[in-house]
């Protein structure tokens, strides 16, 4: 067995495998390690289902390679994957669904997934089969289908083979130590005993410049060999095979089509063809979370005793759905462990606090993401960034708060969500709330309607006091939901008078220190503020693309106060302290950086009656002067009194108003609240939730990260130039430069439905060519229209240029409008007072 390679993939499961594959095919040196044999853990019973139908960006980039790739492999090869392409058939029985159905179909047309949309009679003249009286349509995609796991898996490993792959079966990690420049891989060889897999004496090291985790179902025995938390815990999937159904085998006896995978959403189900019989895999309720902790010694390919009580309901309406069904008896069972997240998206990249360590982990549709994850892994890997923008699977959006209990019931809930309706509004409900803000239980009694965002509670809008909790789904909508008055009227309330936002969940690191200058203008775009200054910069990926934004606010010659994304906590303060450290070891003077994130509370005030509701409470020798332009002017920060609560304000709004960040010791937080609700009552003020804030912010072209900024654009390319120095060298800029203005960000009006506004996944048109997507959508109060922001091709970036948007399965008017277009000389941010 070799001792030292460049890459090692520890487990041979489609996401390890395919892992190896592509790195072996980029030309590095890599070894797969696997405790057991190759597709011994959840792949072997997996049901093979490749289904296209995703609402996220880069997973559905992931899915499409994915099927893509499979179908290149026997001419590799030589091995036939089993891949059956009879396509997916998504069947709806209420039109909410439908309004899904396009939403996910608008989603595909940014990839370049093909579809199409079927009616009731479509489906019974195709597939006569399947009952369609009580069905509203279906959504139909003809190039997926299904696959066999452990063929595919074979097929890949062998593909890595002939591109130098080394693959060691029966090697359990025992434990990894990083010297500074490689990892130490202490390995056991496993042996057979009663049936068993056990330990042997025979020991090893390998030593790997990267280690690749894909441990599927052992996620939690990596985690602790690892020092780190990861919340993949698998939960119970069941599914049934039926003897064959003679409906079926005469129609097939007839020369007619296999059908495609049918699913039927609103019954939690799919079913598929299987050897004339049917496959039935439902996600029922209260399916068990299992292994929390580890995996025992005595399950290899093992399963757990069928519940068909627990899938009594799914299994009625598949007979329903299919009548031929009913007669048909059953031939086998399957209830095995399949991985997931609190989110459902599995968690890809580079794990938290380690170097060169790097998680594949939580696929609860690994057969599906198994071929992009590779892909994309290893190009992030090789090429120091995927083409497209991976931050949404990042093992860092969860932080060090996480914990097992958490993980284990949220992944039940997402197991049991797969098939509710995926509201773009939706907040569920599991293991909440759980992190509070000093001034939640008020906010509640004033009618808050909670989101939830890196485990925080954070109001959403407020509605009346007997309003449906947040959770009620009934309240929401793929077009405007039961919250969408309440948020236009926060957001007219902002416009025209004064409202206050909570935004204690904003990140927020303190760096300070010898080197923290020189630091931080390398580490930076933008020019560094003067102290009591701040200023908007950026972070670049090593391919110049956009890392994280940054506010930073200059508290002193070498401190800085840097406030980032609330839902990006760990992943920022990962990135942030790996790169002082690379700058200390290159010689830099000392960095020294705290996370006080939990340690300040954010009220963001904002409206033209924002300074006469501070008026108010301020305390100083002039206090009517305190607030005005002359000693604080726009873009800068002081140290102020309001009653007895000392603020670190900044004059800065991110809903485009005159208005201030209110930075304040988190412990006074509901003192300063009760303060400035009191001072505001004659002035009305008006409470506002998040919902309100980015329909505003959009107004005002105000890009954020995670939809406008990723690791897919380059801060020229979203439009950002005048916060990008090029006068002085900064991590990432020659990449930058390099890589041109590909597509361009812009803010665009729409004439949309009178109903409904884009949630930023839509895709955008130029006659009938497809030329961009959304990021972000919304309502806009100050044009009384939708209003939008993505990328387009550079030629159509200019204002006044026409073009089209998908929703709701029709193309509407778009026009793109200047930079900021609303108030685009910030007159009214800057008036004084």
């Amino acid at each position: 067995m070799k001792t030292h390679v460049k890459a090692l993939v520890v487990g041979g499961g489609a996401v390890g495998t395919s892992i190896a594959y592509h790195l072996g095919k980029a030309g590095w040196d890599t070894m797969l390690l696997e405790r057991d044999e190759l597709t011994s853990g959840s792949t072997w019973h997996a049901a093979g289902l490749l289904p296209l139908f995703n609402m996220g960006y880069a997973t559905s980039h992931i899915h499409d390679y994915s099927v893509r790739f499979y179908k290149t492999l026997e001419a590799e090869t030589g091995l036939n994957a089993g891949f059956a392409v009879v396509g997916n058939l998504r069947m709806a029985q209420t039109d909410a669904r439908m309004d899904e159905y396009e939403l996910y179909a608008s989603t595909a047309e940014t990839v370049g997934i093909p579809y199409e949309f079927l009616t009731p009679a479509q489906i019974r003249e195709r597939w006569p089969l399947v009952r369609t009286e009580d069905l509203k349509g279906a959504l139909f995609h003809p190039t997926d289908g299904y696959i066999n796991p452990a063929d595919v898996t074979m097929a890949m490993a062998k593909g890595a083979r002939q591109h130098g792959v080394t693959i060691e079966r029966k090697w359990q990690v025992d434990g990894y130590e990083w010297t500074g420049s490689e990892w130490r891989v202490t390995v056991t060889k496993m042996g057979e005993k009663g049936g068993n897999l056990v330990p042997t004496e025979e020991q090893a090291v390998i030593t790997a410049e990267h280690v690749v985790t894909a441990t599927g179902n052992h996620a939690q025995r990596t985690a602790r060999l690892l020092g780190l938390k990861i919340p993949a815990i698998p939960v119970e999937h069941q599914y049934i095979v039926t003897e064959p159904d003679p409906a079926l085998v005469e129609w097939r006896a007839a020369g007619n089509p296999e059908h495609p995978v049918l699913r039927d959403a609103d019954a939690k189900w799919y079913v598929r063809e299987e050897r004339k019989g049917w496959i039935l895999g439902p996600y029922e309720r209260n399916a068990p979370a299992r292994f929390e902790y580890d995996v025992p010694e005595s399950f290899r390919a093992d399963l757990f005793p069928l519940d068909l009580e627990r899938i009594e309901e799914e299994y009625m309406s598949m007979i329903h759905r299919i009548p031929t069904s009913e007669e048909v008896g059953l031939k086998d069972d399957f209830n095995g462990p399949i991985c997931y997240t609190p989110d459902g998206n599995p968690l890809v990249g580079p794990a938290p606090g380690l170097r060169n360590m790097w998680l594949a982990e939580g696929f609860s549709f690994g057969i599906t993401a198994a071929g992009g994850t590779g892909h994309y892994l290893a190009q992030m890997m090789v090429e120091g960034e995927a083409e497209i923008d991976m931050a949404s699977l990042d093992p860092k959006r969860y932080g060090s708060w996480m914990t097992t209990e958490y993980a284990a019931r949220k992944n039940e809930e997402c197991y049991e969500h797969v098939f509710i309706l995926h509201h773009p509004d939706e907040e569920r409900e599991a293991c909440r709330p759980l992190r509070t803000a000093p001034v939640y239980e008020r906010q509640k009694a004033a009618g808050a309607q909670f989101g939830c965002v890196n485990g925080f509670e954070r109001p959403n809008y407020f509605g009346p006091k007997d309003a449906p909790s947040s959770f009620d789904h009934d309240a929401r909508s793929f077009r405007r939901g039961g919250w969408w008055d309440y948020a236009r009227a926060e957001a007219e309330a902002i416009r025209k008078g004064v409202g206050l936002i909570d935004a204690s969940a904003f990140t927020k690191h303190l760096l300070r220190g010898p080197g923290a200058t020189a630091f931080l203008d390398k580490f930076t775009c933008n020019k560094l503020p003067k102290v009591g200054r701040i200023n908007l910069t950026y972070a670049l990926t090593d391919a110049g693309t956009t890392r994280t934004e940054y506010t930073i606010v200059r508290l002193a010659e070498n401190a800085y106060y840097l406030v980032s994304a609330g839902a990006w906590t760990a992943y920022d303060a990962d990135f942030l302290t790996k790169s002082a450290e690379d700058f200390m070891a290159a010689g830099g003077g000392y960095v020294d950086i705290h996370d006080v994130t939990t340690q300040w509370g954010v009220f963001a005030i904002a409206g033209p009656k924002s300074r006469d509701v501070l008026n108010e409470l301020v305390k100083d020798a002039d206090p009517s002067t305190v607030l005005s332009n002359k000693r604080f002017p726009w873009l800068s920060m002081r140290n102020i009194e309001l009653g007895m609560c000392p603020v670190r304000a900044i004059r800065v709004a991110y809903t485009g108003e005159l208005g201030w960040e209110l930075h304040h010791p988190i412990e006074m937080q509901t003192y300063l609240y009760d303060q400035l609700l009191a001072a505001g009552e004659k002035h009305g003020l008006t409470l506002v939730g998040a919902r309100a804030q980015n329909w505003l912010r959009q107004e005002k072209s105000y890009r954020a990260f995670g939809t406008e900024l990723g690791r897919d654009a380059t801060p020229l390319e979203a439009g950002l130039d005048r916060f990008v120095d090029l006068s002085k060298d900064f991590n990432g800029k020659a990449a930058m430069e390099a890589k041109g203005i590909r597509s361009m960000c812009v803010t665009v009006l729409i004439d949309g439905p009178s109903d409904a506004d884009p949630w930023g996944r839509e895709a955008l048109y130029d006659g009938d060519t497809k030329v961009g997507r959304l990021t972000s959508g919304g309502y806009s109060v100050a044009f009384g229209r939708s209003i939008g922001m993505g990328y387009v091709r550079p030629d159509l970036a200019r204002p006044g240029t026409r073009l089209k948007v998908r929703m709701q399965g029709k193309l509407w008017d778009v026009e793109v409008t200047e930079d900021s277009p609303y108030d685009p000389t910030n007159a009214v941010i800057r008036i004084d007072g």
